[in-house]
């Protein structure tokens, strides 16, 4: 472990890239749909998305994660630091429970409007494979920080904890959304542990009450206990429709205009565009 915190940096490069890599060469090598001809202008708004993210968050929170969660230990700040927890079990508990938190944030923005309005963009994409795990909107991003970095100050997480579960998180984040075919057999042992693609591409289905599942972040297990999961989708992994109804047309792929989603209104956001 001492030798992984002495080389975070090295290791979320690793972890972004080398997962990131690996799964586009699964999704090419054995996707689970057919690839449409929207491939390049998906790639070229999420990948976007993702970068205008990226810039956002590192600018307004300098320290994030790692850093954040050894700055309140310094200081002894939260929980763990005020009694004196530290070690193995603050480093399990630092996992369920950012895990758990990454749970219940999730389960709000799909709860509360304002939220929703948020998090609609990453429910927007046509289709489904691992850059739909890129595509936040930045005020979602801010939001989605601010609660991390809360719930790290509030338990005095242990920083190590938080650097292995943001690795995790990072990691599980391409995977769940990879466009892969799965051995049926693999996936029902895997998703005892982790969340796999079979069992959250659900979540990104048209159909509410299969919309409303499967919200766990890296762990299946809030799912199956606060009674959210959903084992198989209605039509079957090959007929999910993805996307939202008040974003159909492929002008909604384009970065321009996955910015506006938040603030578009019900009779804006249907309303046809000339050669789109």
């Amino acid at each position: 472990m001492d030798t992984l915190v002495r080389h975070a940096s090295d290791a979320y490069v690793i972890a972004y890239f080398g997962v990131a890599i690996v799964v586009s060469l699964l999704e090419w090598a054995i996707p689970r749909r057919e690839v449409s001809d929207t491939l390049t202008r998906r790639w070229i708004g999420n990948i976007g998305l993702n970068v205008l993210n990226t810039i956002l968050v590192r600018s307004l929170f300098p320290m994030l994660g790692f850093a954040w969660a050894m700055f309140c230990r310094e200081h002894g700040w939260g929980l763990f630091n005020e009694i004196g927890l530290h070690g193995g079990a603050a480093f399990l508990l630092t996992l369920l429970v950012l895990d758990a938190v990454a749970y219940s944030q999730h389960w709000l923005f799909h709860r509360v409007p304002a939220l929703w309005r948020l998090h609609c963009t990453h429910h927007s994409d046509q289709e489904y494979d691992f850059t739909t795990g890129l595509r936040f909107h930045p005020m979602e991003a801010v939001v989605e920080t601010v609660i991390g970095m809360g719930a790290i100050l509030t338990l005095g997480a242990s920083p190590g904890g938080v650097l292995v579960s943001q690795l995790l998180s990072i990691g599980i984040t391409f995977v769940e959304h990879a466009n892969v075919r799965m051995p049926a057999a693999l996936d029902r042992v895997v998703r005892l542990f982790l969340v796999t693609p079979d069992m959250h591409r659900i979540h990104h289905s048209q159909n509410g009450r299969e919309s409303r599942s499967n919200f766990g972040n890296a762990f299946p297990w809030w799912d199956r206990l606060f009674s959210t999961y959903v084992d198989q989708p209605a039509a079957g992994h090959d007929g999910i429709a993805f996307g939202l109804t008040e974003f159909p047309e492929r002008k909604h792929l384009t970065l321009p205009w996955m910015l506006a989603q938040p603030f578009l209104r019900p009779e804006r956001q249907m309303a046809p565009v000339s050669g789109k």
